[in-house]
């Protein structure tokens, strides 16, 4: 890690880390953290020995490599934390270079416990209270962290980095928790900042904080404007398109507006994989009327090669 400057805590700090991840849960609500704190940076980590483009990016016909991952270090004295977020995940042997790095560094800090955020996909709507359940390193954690109104995760597994440190983290004898959210899986690629705020709300009864959590409640009322637009399109097109579609036509009503979102998602990623699955794509999103909303994210299917299927 590259330090900024040296920073000296009152007590040993607590270390929250976050990247990408399902709904972006986990990045959004340490983000949100940071800002609401006033956390400022201290040091960052070169990310170049870790990450190797796969394309290059164009604009107005000039070529360009993307830019470098960023991965940095805030702090904040009051409560004494380390906040690392990343905007990138990482795989492999290269992933785990990265953890023993953040560990590293919670050992020179001398912190006391860590801990990460990510979602939980279930068969849910939008509508759903997000839940917070809890994976610990071990069981004297568990049952600390179990006052804060979480549930331990029953048995699974915490797929990424998010997941990842806190098995590493307890393999080093340090307390470490993962609070997990959870979210339509419908909507695993959209941000999904209802199970980012219930995280946020978690973790300011740990650390007994007074947060304000307007923003983030207006990010929530904006995506679930958004999800119920597209649920009621899909809704008010079911009638007509069961009577063509027989597959359709044996679906529960309730639970269309969720298979048929589903199914975009799965079309989406085999977009990203494969460009020429986007004309399958923009057929199911016009079907549905739902291009206008599913616009932007489609588009971006072409920035990212260049501007061409």
């Amino acid at each position: 890690m590259k330090v900024l400057h040296e920073v000296a805590f009152s007590s040993p700090p607590v270390m929250l880390a976050a990247w990408p991840g399902m709904g972006n849960v986990g990045l959004i609500a340490m983000d949100y953290l940071r800002r609401n704190l006033g956390a400022a940076l201290f040091g960052e980590m070169d990310m170049s020995p870790f990450f190797i483009p796969d394309s290059i990016i164009v604009k107005e016909g000039i070529a360009q490599l993307p830019e470098i991952p960023s991965s940095v270090f805030h702090y904040s004295t009051n409560p004494d934390l380390i906040i690392f977020e990343s905007n990138a995940q990482v795989g492999g042997k290269e992933g785990i270079t990265i953890i023993k790095t953040i560990l590293d560094i919670a050992r020179q800090y001398n912190v006391s416990r860590l801990f990460t955020a990510a979602a939980l996909a279930q068969p849910m709507s939008y509508q759903a209270v997000s839940d917070v359940l809890i994976a610990c390193s071990s069981a004297a954690h568990l049952e600390s962290i179990k006052q804060f109104g979480v549930v331990p995760m029953p048995d699974g597994y915490i797929a990424g980095l998010n997941g990842l440190l806190l098995g590493v983290a307890a393999s080093r004898g340090l307390d470490a928790a993962c609070l997990l959210a959870t979210m339509p899986s419908y909507a695993a690629n959209m941000p999904y900042p209802k199970a980012s705020l219930e995280v946020v709300k978690v973790l300011a009864k740990v650390f007994s904080l007074n947060l304000d959590f307007g923003e983030l409640s207006a990010s929530v009322a904006e995506m679930d404007q958004q999800l119920a637009a597209i649920e009621e399109r899909i809704k008010q097109l079911f009638p007509a398109e069961k009577e063509q579609d027989e597959e359709m036509a044996q679906i529960d009503e309730e639970k269309v507006p969720h298979y048929i979102m589903e199914k975009i998602e799965k079309l989406f990623k085999k977009a990203e994989q494969d460009r020429t699955a986007a004309q399958e794509l923009k057929k199911e999103l016009d079907k549905w009327n739902l291009f206008e909303l599913y616009e932007d994210r489609f588009l971006d299917l072409f920035e990212d090669n260049g501007g061409k299927l």
